[in-house]
């Protein structure tokens, strides 16, 4: 029986098949392998080649002189550089910015002071102008979607260089030097692969709406001289920084933040949404919360949102105004963390 039972197998091609197999095996394990080695050598493009660099820009502009633009100028860089700028020492001497477990790695803050090589004198006003409009240092290399905007409009531009080109205290020189990012691998993919790369500036002048056109000048505090919409919609790297109001999740919060403990943060829902956002206070209690940070509820918001004490009541009425036509986000997560 045995003997008949394998003749019977061998008539039916059993070894021809197991021949086959066999070569199915051997194929499949030649294609994992090609795939190990294609893909070990796109980590190792991605970990060690040298990071994408750009060509460098200057740009033509006049500082302004005058007290009011000054104090503008002020208030932007205190309100936004020095969240990330501003040292231990009180000085815009820069700090850490995310550390080396972040998904985009070890990354610091630049000294902005006027100490004449750790500084910002390294840079002219043309140089700085384009890394603000453009993203990309006068090295070439980038320097990250949150250094620049499209739509900050040129005599704000102005205002913070000439701000920074001050002797406010703020500013006085450092001996800071914060270390060169050390990217995370998640960043170098992005990086290289165009997902962060300089804006497309067309080289147009930018202007504000007038005032007097409340929710087009909202619209354009929310989306440029503020940028409330990079923190408060879904998270940076779905932000649309030319295109704002495309952005995924415009202005419905949830972008997971951290504050300077490093604690996690995530941002609020700001949109009209009576549940979710911010749809049931008044233009009263909005200015209160974004001045002094205390919410409706007395809750104070967390730290990582500034407070813009300088914020005038045209710019609250014209943001409040232009926040009323945003399309509501019935997201819970803004909700949950308004605090």
């Amino acid at each position: 029986m045995p003997g008949s039972a394998a003749a019977g197998l061998r008539s039916r091609g059993y070894p021809t098949f197991l021949s086959a197999m066999k070569k199915v095996f051997r194929y499949f394990a030649i294609f994992i392998g090609i795939v190990a080695v294609v893909l070990l050598g796109f980590a190792a493009w991605v970990q060690w080649s040298p990071l994408p660099s750009y060509r460098p820009g200057s740009l033509e502009l006049r500082l302004p002189t005058d007290s009011s633009s000054l104090a503008l100028g002020r208030s932007l860089v205190v309100g936004h550089c020095g969240l990330c700028h501003l040292g231990d020492d009180g000085k815009l001497s820069g700090r850490i910015f995310s550390r080396a477990d972040d998904p985009f790695g070890e990354l610091w803050a630049r000294n902005l002071t006027q100490h004449p090589t750790k500084g910002l004198p390294r840079y002219t006003n043309g140089e700085l102008a384009y890394l603000m409009r453009t993203g990309v240092k006068r090295d070439g290399h980038p320097a990250g979607y949150f250094m620049s905007s499209l739509h900050l409009s040129d005599a704000d531009q102005a205002a913070i260089i000439a701000f920074l080109r001050s002797d406010d205290p703020l500013l006085a020189a450092s001996e800071s030097d914060p270390p060169l990012p050390k990217y995370a691998f998640l960043a170098k993919a992005l990086l290289k692969f165009g997902v962060f790369k300089p804006l497309p500036y067309d080289g147009q002048p930018v202007v504000a709406p007038p005032p007097s056109d409340q929710v087009a000048y909202g619209k354009y505090l929310v989306t440029g001289r503020y940028e409330c919409y990079g923190c408060h919609s879904s998270s940076f790297e779905t932000m649309d920084p030319v295109e704002p109001e495309k952005s995924e999740g415009y202005l419905g919060g949830g972008n997971p933040l951290h504050d300077a403990e490093f604690q996690p943060v995530l941002t609020a829902n700001i949109t009209p949404s009576k549940t979710a956002g911010i749809g049931a206070w008044t233009k009263a209690q909005f200015a209160k919360a974004v001045r002094s940070g205390q919410r409706p509820d007395q809750r104070v918001l967390n730290p990582a949102m500034p407070r813009l004490v300088a914020m005038s009541d045209e710019e609250v009425d014209a943001i409040w105004a232009y926040l009323q036509t945003v399309p509501a986000v019935e997201s819970p997560v803004g909700a949950a963390v308004n605090k």
